[in-house]
């Protein structure tokens, strides 16, 4: 099978020298396009510069990397410190307002929750009467309380733990 692809194409007779004249001349060209947008880089790149100022101009990036990396470990560790500290903070707050006496009216009386994000505090119960206003503390780990809470008590814990 003799198969002659200038022949298909039309150009048969046509010298092969001249298409690779017309090859080298189109990739001589394409060079030297590629060339000049490299070259015009290259000029925007050291703008006016010579080797001294490009080497200043490095170390200054250079500083400016070392100061950036120094800055993000300080706020890293700054971050670290805000989180142990929230975790202690008050976070969760639960407030229940009752009538401690049928004979008192407003409701003056309340029990407040208080607790950190791992449901450690303290309830605040305060009870107003007509005698006075008295007020209890009871402390809560991990959401329980080792003496019975009242109802309204219960309530604001369970408020503030979201349940």
């Amino acid at each position: 099978m003799n198969y002659n692809l200038l022949e298909d194409m039309g150009l048969g007779g046509m010298d092969l020298t001249y298409l690779f004249i017309a090859l080298a001349a189109v990739t001589l060209l394409l060079l030297i396009l590629k060339f000049s947008k490299l070259s015009k880089r290259y000029q925007k790149f050291m703008g006016g510069k010579n080797a001294k100022s490009l080497e200043k101009d490095i170390m200054g990036l250079y500083e400016d990397n070392k100061l950036i990396k120094a800055s993000m470990e300080k706020n890293h560790k700054d971050i670290e410190n805000l989180y142990r500290k929230l975790e202690s903070a008050f976070q969760k707050i639960g407030i229940v307002k009752y009538d401690a006496f049928n004979q008192m009216g407003g409701q003056l009386s309340f029990s407040l929750a208080l607790l950190d994000e791992n449901d450690n505090g303290f309830i605040l119960n305060s009870v107003h009467s007509a005698e006075g206003c008295y007020s209890y503390t009871k402390e809560i780990k991990a959401g329980l309380c080792d003496i019975a809470l009242g109802d309204e008590e219960k309530k604001a814990l369970d408020i503030a733990m979201d349940l």
